[in-house]
């Protein structure tokens, strides 16, 4: 998934501290509650350490009211899937769902690696990925299958 809509306008000293403006803060729980109507509800998050990537995932959070581990990490900040690759390395085999957060263009580019489809991932998409493998490792070397990407833009309230 893609961080949600940030300002532009803010004060922040940085880009990696840039936060959600109103509508990245309306879209989050918006892309949340679509993920649970379809039952693609996270056991575990990876994401980029960025102040707009933890708001994403906070309001989330909020939204479907969910209890997982999560770990907010540089390591994804502005990344691509040679990131993902290197820090699936460290998620526990029982994770059945990963939602890992992060920044384009590295995010549409693993989207478009991983699935062979070109898709534009503006914020707040979520490509809902599925591939098999032995280990996350070895899954994230494969092809996977995308099976649906959501847009805030065409969820109906």
């Amino acid at each position: 998934m893609r961080h949600a809509k940030s300002s532009w306008s803010s004060d922040a000293p940085t880009d990696h501290a840039r936060p959600l403006n109103k509508r990245g803060k309306r879209d989050s729980p918006r892309v949340a509650r679509k993920l649970a109507e379809l039952g693609w509800l996270p056991d575990a998050v990876w994401s980029s350490d960025s102040e707009r990537t933890r708001q994403t995932w906070g309001l989330m959070k909020e939204e479907l009211g969910l209890d997982v581990p999560v770990t907010f990490t540089p390591a994804l900040y502005h990344a691509g899937l040679g990131a993902i690759q290197a820090v699936s390395a460290s998620w526990p085999e029982e994770v059945v769902t990963m939602l890992v957060l992060g920044h384009n263009p590295g995010w549409e580019d693993a989207m478009t690696m991983l699935s062979g489809r070109a898709e534009v991932m503006t914020t707040a998409n979520a490509a809902l990925l599925v591939g098999e493998g032995t280990s996350w490792e070895d899954a994230l070397e494969k092809g996977w299958d995308l099976d649906q990407l959501i847009r805030p833009r065409e969820l109906v309230d």
